[in-house]
């Protein structure tokens, strides 16, 4: 059996309805369907969850949405009259109009965009309709009940067979949604697949799979054939964006692969996501190369920094305190470094520096800003010699210079900060001296 999710550009249209469908009964295993809501047509449309969004901002200031409303209501129309389906679109998004005249809470106002599609996708594939706010149950600290969970999907399966289910919401203990966030449709799926036992949890989006780089930096890079759940987590951190990274907990305990597919062209085989790969199936030395720009280091100086203990932990609850999250931090015998996102610090940079000085008592203290973190990942790294040599040899040799440097344990990773303006040349020769 097969849960297969599918992205808002997959569902965007009636023809991309269309394609659905035929991915869909070209296999009877996929008897679990999950659906985003519908979104983006085209360069310069809305995704129906960002007007619903904006409705409720309407709402909140007691601004006219009507022309919003009307805009979401357009779509589904049009949708049910092109492929011809006997439900009655309408009806439900009257239903949803009286709402926002009671004020309806933020959580149901956006989960409508994944329910009015999924009723939708039902009606057009056969399937049966199954909202998510009757089988998906989250405990009142917003947490999974996978237990409760697992008993509902199971009834409705065994009652109907083959289901739509709409993905980014459930429902607390006492039936109020709950939404999860922003790209939730992929955990929803996951989170089916996992109290399924399903054989494989398919995501269908509008890219064929995972690439080795970002595409806007290197033209047409390799596709990322295998991936491990810890590869593509670092890679996910850094910025590769393709599959939300909370979506992979559900399944990986019980090793149920993700295949990353396109919707636009099902006949490419995507990418596969488990939890081990055979030593015959690796290719390559690395399996891709992703960062992000704008981190700020904050570097303590303190005689035997290294030796006196709770240092460090005086040091990061000052970052507690402002409730900004640390990145890495890489270390020396009288120093310290601590790497943050520059946006999450620049409003309270000088009161950090000002409470750190007199935390740490610390003999120095210097601000770095505009670095860029590089992350070069690859299972197969730690059976190399010399990766790190080569890595220290290219970015040398193309005078960038090396500002940070941090690896793992588990040699899953190396991680390097250049500056902003090195960015892209960056990932570009590192793409050319390992791909």
């Amino acid at each position: 059996m097969i849960v297969s999710k599918f992205g808002g550009s997959s569902v965007a249209s009636s023809e991309q309805f269309q394609k659905v469908r035929d991915i869909i009964k070209s296999n009877p295993e996929r008897k679990v369907v999950v659906t985003s809501a519908s979104g983006k047509r085209y360069k310069g449309d809305n995704k129906v969850t960002d007007m619903l969004y904006l409705i409720h901002a309407h709402l909140q200031y007691s601004v006219s949405s009507k022309d919003l409303f009307t805009s979401v209501q357009n779509r589904f129309i049009k949708i049910q009259e092109e492929l011809s389906l006997k439900t009655n679109i309408a009806v439900d998004l009257e239903e949803l109009e009286l709402e926002l005249t009671k004020r309806c809470s933020i959580d149901y106002l956006v989960s409508r965009g994944e329910y009015l599609t999924g009723i939708l996708l039902a009606d057009y594939l056969g399937y049966k309709f199954v909202d998510a706010k009757d089988i998906i149950r989250f405990n009142y600290d917003g947490s999974i009940d996978f237990e409760k969970t697992e008993m509902l999907v199971k009834d409705a399966m065994e009652q109907h067979g083959n289901i739509v289910v709409p993905g980014f919401y459930g429902a607390y203990p006492d039936g109020t949604v709950h939404v999860m966030k922003r790209g939730g449709s992929d955990i929803t799926g996951s989170i089916l697949a996992r109290v399924l036992n399903a054989e494989v949890y398919e995501n269908w989006t509008d890219v064929s799979g995972i690439l080795m780089a970002d595409p806007r930096i290197i033209k047409n890079p390799k596709q990322i054939e295998k991936i491990t759940y810890s590869e593509l987590r670092e890679l996910s951190y850094m910025g590769a964006n393709v599959l939300h990274e909370d979506a992979i907990y559900p399944v990986k305990d019980l090793n149920i692969p993700i295949l990353i597919l396109n919707t636009n062209e099902p006949e490419f085989k995507g990418t596969m996501i488990c939890e081990s790969i055979l030593h015959d199936e690796a290719k390559g030395i690395i399996t891709g190369i992703a960062g992000k720009k704008d981190f700020t280091v904050i570097t303590l100086y303190r005689h035997n920094a290294s030796n006196e203990v709770g240092l460090l932990r005086k040091a990061l609850e000052v970052f507690e305190k402002y409730k900004i999250n640390v990145e890495h931090v890489p270390s020396g015998i009288d120093n310290f470094s601590i790497v943050v996102s520059s946006k999450n610090i620049e409003r309270v940079l000088y009161d950090v520096v000002s409470e750190l000085k007199q935390v740490i008592q610390s003999d120095s203290v210097k601000v770095t800003s505009n670095l860029s973190l590089l992350a070069i990942v690859g299972r197969n790294m730690a059976k190399h010699v010399g990766v790190s040599g080569q890595l220290f040899k290219t970015l040398g040799e193309h005078e960038i210079n090396i500002r940070m440097i941090a690896q793992g344990s588990d040699e899953i990773n190396i991680i390097v900060g250049v500056e902003n303006e090195d960015f892209e040349k960056a990932i570009t020769v590192l793409y050319d001296t390992f791909a």
